[in-house]
Formats: C-alpha cells, structure tokens, sequence
C-alpha cells in the first residue's frame, strides 16, 4: 500500500478534499509524532480569511473526537486529515506541499481556487432585461467594493451574451484594474447573469489620471 493510499474509515469522506505530497506528508508525520496522543491527532485545514487574491489557511492537529461534526474527513496512510464543510470547496482540487525554496520552511497550500476580490454576489435581487441586471449589480455589489479605490464600473453595452464594462475614477489607469475587472468583475457578472458567456473590458487604461495604484 503506497504513501498516497486513501483510506476510508467509518466517519470519513470518501474522496479527500486535499491531496498531500510525500514530502509534505513525510513533515507532518514527523511533526505529529512528536505531539501527545499523536495516533489520535487529525490534521485539520480551514480557510480562515482572505488576503489580496488568496485564501488565508490555518493548519493545526486536533484530536478526531473534536473536529466538528460537519468535517469531511479521510486518511492518507496513517494521517488522519479533516475539512471544514464551509472550506471544503474553496479548497477542492488543493494540494498540500512543501515550499519549491527549501529554506522557507514550513508547509504550503497549492490551490488552484481563488477568492472573488470584491466579494461574493451574494442573494442579491435583479430584475428587469439583461442590461438592466448588470447594472443593478454593478450598483449593489461591484461599485460599492471599487469605492474604497476611487473608483467605479459602468455597463457600456451588451451584445449578445457579451458584457462591455469601463472602470472610471481611480480604477481607469489603475495597474490592478485589469485583474480586478477579470478576477471580479467578470466573475459575479458571470454567475449573476447566466445569459452572459464573457466580459470585455473597455476601459481606456493608459487615460488615468491619478490611479489609485501606480
């Protein structure tokens, strides 16, 4: 039975969430075995919070009869992992590594899943054609958000299933505008409106003025 051997117990998934290395495992072995009881401890992963365009993690060993009951759970070899069910998919597809500049120490997480920058759409309610939807969602969601950066998005027209959008204010000329347009943007315009496929940006960038980043 190899290192990377998925095994299903009662109370357990049975797909893991995370996928771990053999280095990262061969780690956190030697870390568990120092702890007390550590043939009782379980790795749990949470995303705790976000920072820029990442997930914030937190890594800690809790004995299995503590993890919450709603934990998704399976082992690796003798590692008992654990995933909170809020978590679960934002760290779908993951897999826990060692740092690629050994002398960085610790662990890392490789997700390939990315926080919205500007939020989650959320329950908003949107009413009306097309054009009219994107522009109430700009207004409730996207422009509050650009608001702290000066600036602001505006629906330029729609052709199709296609969204044209301009970011005004500090966001024209701003040098994360553009990531800000596809990482946000265009994602809750994507899963706000299902008639709309893509998301142009028509934003003159090189016309800011005073861009809020430089």
């Amino acid at each position: 039975m190899s290192e990377q051997t998925v095994l299903e117990h009662e109370g357990e998934t049975a797909e893991p969430v995370i996928s771990v290395t053999d280095a990262a495992l061969a780690k956190v072995r030697e870390v568990r075995d120092s702890e007390d009881d550590s043939a009782e401890l379980a790795l749990q992963i949470d995303v705790t919070g976000v920072s820029g365009v990442d997930y914030v993690y937190d890594l800690a060993f809790t004995p299995v009869d503590e993890l919450p009951s709603d934990s998704h759970r399976w082992s690796v070899g003798d590692l008992q992992m654990a995933v909170g069910d809020e978590s679960r998919s934002k760290l779908a597809g993951a897999t826990l590594d060692l740092p690629s500049n050994p002398a960085q120490g610790g662990l890392i997480i490789r997700n390939p899943n990315r926080p919205n920058p500007l939020g989650d759409v959320g329950e908003l309610l949107l009413e009306g054609e097309v054009p009219e939807r994107i522009a109430q969602l700009l207004e409730q969601n996207v422009n509050p958000m650009l608001a702290s950066h000066g600036g602001f998005a505006t629906l330029v027209g729609v052709d199709g299933h296609t969204a044209y959008v301009t970011m005004g204010g500090g966001c024209q000329g701003c040098s994360m505008s553009q990531a800000t347009l596809t990482e946000g943007i265009q994602r809750a315009i994507l899963e706000a409106i299902p008639e709309i496929t893509e998301v142009v940006d028509s934003t003159d960038h090189s016309a800011g003025d005073n861009p809020f980043f430089t």
